[in-house]
């Protein structure tokens, strides 16, 4: 696939350079009622921001823990909470809820984001997205057939930052884009009881880790055609660190590195054939970034934002607002073509879950 990079909804097309920061805060269409699915980690980072959305109303939330729902609720303002083994069950059924963002780990949310869909409800997952490329079509299948907005929750794609990168390469300064370089690593406390280490959550550096190296090939090549794969895998048959070489349309081809078991360098390198871009790190929330051609540098510095997140929820809150199904910045045909490459990475490295099917 060729490469395809539209920008975000809140982010009109304008000259290169001149693009003012937008407000993800700022109304853009009537208010949506949001329901969020977990009280984990990531689950009280987003929230913290979807509360500063003018057009957000914080309606239900839910977890397996009664007491963290109702405790969650009450840090947030959420009208309604719903724990225990039902929990997400009984917010799927509550009418008052217009959009929900599944925070569960990456084994929950073909059952989860399901769910919701069959509810009627629009949908932004966390990523991993799903474990397999068959739940991810799934979901798919099921937000069309609904017509319903479904999104995977990579946040990268739109920063100012990484939009004003794809700037400079749609602009063709750097010449046709001949390979990328991206990698994304740390050291992680192994613990087989957290969701990093356990394969029925979905654990290892694949699934946690390469969409964010993935937002900067992807930008600058397109799909992949073919991949090439290696990596460790611990005894529980858990993926420490994955190495990528993928090849791509016209004779191109990018490296990715994830890594449980190593800190990298966190930073992406485009390089085309009068120059190249590199990111300052980390990728997947860098604070600029610069372009070297022969002698010539400049840089581009961003101020780092308290919310990151919020310009994906604008985004998610923009497309359901318009009527739209899908995001044309994080459409499902890369999430789908993502889960496929995966799939193919987990065949090669010898990584099954139990979601898998024989």
């Amino acid at each position: 696939m060729e490469r395809h990079v539209a920008r975000p909804l809140t982010m009109p097309p304008q000259p290169h350079g001149g693009r003012p920061a937008p407000d993800p805060f700022a109304a853009t269409g009537p208010a949506l009622r949001w329901g969020v699915v977990s009280t984990g980690k990531i689950a009280h980072t987003v929230t913290a921001q979807l509360a500063r959305l003018e057009d957000a109303r914080l309606q239900a939330v839910s977890s397996r823990d009664a007491t963290k729902a109702t405790a969650f609720a009450t840090q947030y303002g959420f009208r309604a909470s719903y724990g225990g083994a039902g929990g997400y069950e009984a917010l799927a059924a509550d009418p008052e809820v217009d959009v929900v963002y599944v925070a569960t780990p990456h084994g929950q949310h073909h059952a989860v984001a399901g769910a919701m869909l069959r509810a009627g409800k629009h949908v932004l997952v966390e990523k991993a997205f799903a474990i397999t490329a068959a739940e991810a079509e799934d979901l798919a299948g099921l937000a069309r057939e609904r017509g319903l907005f479904l999104m995977e929750a990579v946040w990268t794609r739109f920063l100012p930052t990484y939009v004003a990168a794809m700037d400079v390469l749609e602009s063709g300064e750097l010449g046709p884009v001949r390979y990328v370089q991206a990698d994304m690593g740390f050291m992680a406390e192994r613990d087989p009881r957290t969701r990093l280490w356990a394969p029925v959550d979905g654990g290892g550096a694949l699934l946690d880790l390469a969409v964010y190296p993935l937002c900067w090939v992807i930008g600058a090549l397109g799909l992949p055609t073919g991949v090439r794969a290696a990596g460790n895998v611990n005894k529980d048959g858990v993926d420490e660190l994955c190495a990528l070489a993928l090849t791509h349309a016209g004779g191109a081809h990018s490296q990715v590195v994830v890594s449980f078991v190593s800190d990298s360098t966190r930073r992406a390198r485009i390089v085309g054939t009068e120059g190249y871009l590199e990111t300052g790190p980390s990728l997947s929330r860098p604070d600029g970034f610069t372009v070297v051609k022969g002698a010539a540098r400049r840089s581009a510095e961003f101020e780092l934002t308290d919310a990151p997140y919020a310009f994906q929820l604008r985004e998610v809150t923009r497309g359901v607002q318009a009527g739209l199904h899908e995001s044309p910045a994080m459409p499902l045909a890369h999430t789908l073509a993502s889960m496929r490459l995966f799939d193919e990475v987990r065949r090669q490295v010898g990584v099954r879950y139990p979601n898998d099917v024989a």
